[in-house]
């Protein structure tokens, strides 16, 4: 049995998806087990987040639905049937969602169907963690931004080598096709050799915990 560690490991493997409750978008990633599900959604202002274990479930689908009677892993089942197809895209008219959000909260509304009758559930997502927001949004974000820095210092060096190439052609009398559009120099270019993360990476080195991060990939 997974517990909500094995949970929250696992939502680190989950995509990023957009997703849309009546008028507001967000991005979304859920992760659902016999144990329960763990959700994490942002308006890119706000991060919310809601860890549910079958308890948890048991206890608010009573709530909600005093006229269904099942065993907590349908209503589970039923709930990542709704949100997984909801994550990848493909939205059916059948089931109708809603939110309320707030800073420090947000409650997302459904309806649908379970067995042929009416099925409501609340998620009801607080302010997710510093530490939450770091592991999910900030700190794959400067993976992602020193990876492309590094991608840049490669085709910077790469073109230098090609401009050293062509000099060489040229000093040797060789006749070079394209002459009238001459390779153009890249030593020194500030927006290939001075990318914002590079000052990023030189920040995380002198800031302890995110020197950690900013490691070589």
């Amino acid at each position: 049995m997974e517990g909500s560690e094995d949970l929250d490991s696992s939502l680190l493997t989950q995509p990023w998806a957009s997703v849309c409750f009546g008028e507001s978008t967000f991005i979304a990633k859920a992760c659902f087990r016999e144990t329960g599900y763990v959700l994490l959604i942002s308006d890119l202002s706000s991060v919310w987040y809601e860890r549910a274990d079958t308890d948890v479930i048991g206890k608010r689908s009573k709530e909600l639905n005093k006229r269904l009677t099942a065993h907590v892993s349908s209503f589970l089942n039923r709930l990542s049937n709704l949100m997984c197809p909801l994550l990848e895209g493909r939205e059916s008219d059948a089931n109708s969602f809603s939110c309320q959000q707030t800073p420090s909260k947000l409650t997302i509304h459904v309806k649908s169907e379970l067995s042929g009758l009416p099925f409501y559930w609340d998620f009801h997502c607080p302010a997710a963690a510093v530490e939450m927001i770091s592991r999910h949004l900030v700190r794959p974000l400067i993976r992602m931004s020193l990876a492309l820095q590094y991608q840049l210092q490669e085709l910077a060096s790469l073109l230098v080598q090609k401009d050293v190439e062509i000099e060489d052609y040229r000093e040797s009398g060789a006749a070079l096709s394209r002459e009238s559009a001459p390779a153009v120099r890249c030593r020194g270019r500030p927006g290939i050799h001075k990318h914002p993360a590079a000052s990023l990476h030189g920040r995380g080195q002198a800031g302890g915990e995110g020197s950690a991060e900013a490691a070589p990939l």
